[in-house]
């Protein structure tokens, strides 16, 4: 879907995204671009197209009386006016404007498809820094758990040392415990400024608007992976459409300048008022006008023409190694997201046993160091290992999160773009990539 995001079911994020796609400056950017690509596909349509225009001339000026002027023109002050409209059209026999028109289209198409690239990139950078934001938070309240477990244990400590049952060196262990566990908590904590931050910028917002933003992934819907995800997909992205639509722009490209070589027909028409002296410039003899045909052949340019086709020809094979290596590059995008997900998926269920196991190592011996069947060190061994699963519990389920959304991303993003015939030209100059 479009806005795939929505599947997640967090408001806050829909509400995140939003606001990105409508004030992003890299957005504006990529918009920008295809304003440029759009205008300039209508100026070459437009260039196709019969072209009129007029002027308008009134010049007041002294004759030299000792150049090509007879008496009594030579050596006097006249006022000459002149108005004419004229008329140019170029007949395209040898698809020269058309091939031009299609390379102009095909930039704009490309340029079209950038922008979607620019929208799909930005939603899963929204997605993928909201999800971190959880994780860190998740990781936080392990740190504030760890430090509520110190906190208990330096207390029974304190009660162990009352009863003699504790010397000074545990009671010493039991106090420098929560300074460690505080300063882990601090760390965390700046990471989460940074992560917010740097959402906020995303999101096109005060660098400080979401400084209290809470974000708790176990109430994030995860996306299902599909059994079978096709290949095909892949064409879907907008940045491969892109790289297609470039190829057949500067295949349209080599076709316009290899009619370069050929006859330029024009037919040009003119219809005015000419007269010396504005008098008799409304007159009916004061009309001229002329008609007939232009043909402009190249004969000898010392390789210009074909300097001009050799690069056209060295920007298509460009744009195919450019296309070929997108296509690589969002295969193995997607294959890499389609593994790491599937090994997520095993490492929870392992690490899910682990974990249970931890917790129940830790209660029981947290238990025997209460009837003092156990050591200080024993506990801090177990509580160590229980808090290590927790936060491996925590890295596992925003990695899912993310890796989904960057799955999503590879896939295309809901992008879809409504495909035109390529020309058999570019077809058979287009190698597949492997």
């Amino acid at each position: 879907a479009e806005n795939w995001w929505r599947a997640l079911g967090a408001p806050q994020l829909d509400r995140l995204v939003e606001q990105a796609l409508a004030g992003s400056p890299t957005l504006g950017q990529a918009q920008a671009r295809l304003a440029r690509a759009q205008a300039l596909a209508a100026g070459t349509q437009a260039g196709a197209g019969p072209q009129v225009n007029g002027t308008l001339d009134v010049t007041t000026q002294r004759f030299s009386a000792n150049s090509l002027y007879p008496r009594p023109l030579a050596g006097s002050v006249q006022t000459t006016g002149n108005a004419q409209v004229n008329a140019n059209w170029e007949f395209d026999f040898f698809g020269r404007n058309q091939a031009a028109i299609a390379a102009a289209a095909g930039q704009q198409r490309a340029a079209e498809a950038e922008v979607a690239a620019a929208r799909v990139l930005l939603a899963s950078q929204v997605v993928r820094g909201y999800v971190q934001v959880g994780h860190l938070q998740a990781l936080r309240a392990v740190a504030q758990r760890r430090l509520a477990h110190r906190a208990q244990l330096r207390e029974l400590i304190r009660q162990r040392v009352q009863a003699g049952l504790d010397t000074a060196v545990e009671a010493r262990q039991g106090e420098l415990a929560l300074p460690e566990a505080r300063l882990q908590i601090e760390q965390i904590d700046e990471q989460l400024a940074l992560a917010r931050h740097a959402l906020a910028l995303l999101s096109a917002q005060r660098l400080d608007a979401l400084d209290a933003l809470d974000v708790d992934l176990s109430r994030l819907m995860p996306m299902a992976l599909p059994d079978t995800v096709g290949a095909d997909l892949l064409g879907r992205r907008a940045d491969i459409v892109a790289a297609r639509w470039r190829v057949e722009a500067a295949g349209s490209d080599i076709q316009a300048a290899r009619a370069q070589f050929y006859p330029n027909v024009n037919l040009v028409a003119f219809i005015g008022l000419s007269s010396l002296g504005l008098d008799r410039f409304l007159h009916g003899s004061s009309t001229q006008w002329g008609v007939g045909p232009a043909v402009r052949l190249p004969i000898f340019d010392s390789g210009r023409l074909r300097a001009n086709l050799a690069a056209r020809t060295a920007d298509l094979d460009g744009a195919i190694e450019s296309y070929n290596a997108a296509v690589r590059g969002a295969a193995r995008d997607a294959l890499d997201q389609i593994a790491s997900l599937q090994s997520l998926a095993r490492q929870q269920r392992e690490q899910a046993q682990v974990e249970a196991g931890a917790r129940a190592a830790f209660d029981l011996i947290r238990q025997r160091y209460g009837a003092g069947l156990s050591t200080y060190l024993a506990v801090l061994q177990a509580e160590t290992q229980l808090l290590a699963q927790q936060r491996l519990a925590a890295d596992l389920a925003g990695r899912v999160l993310d890796t989904q959304a960057a799955l999503v991303r590879a896939l295309g993003g809901g992008y879809a773009a409504g495909e035109a015939p390529w020309s058999q030209t570019v077809q058979a100059a287009v190698r597949p990539a492997p």
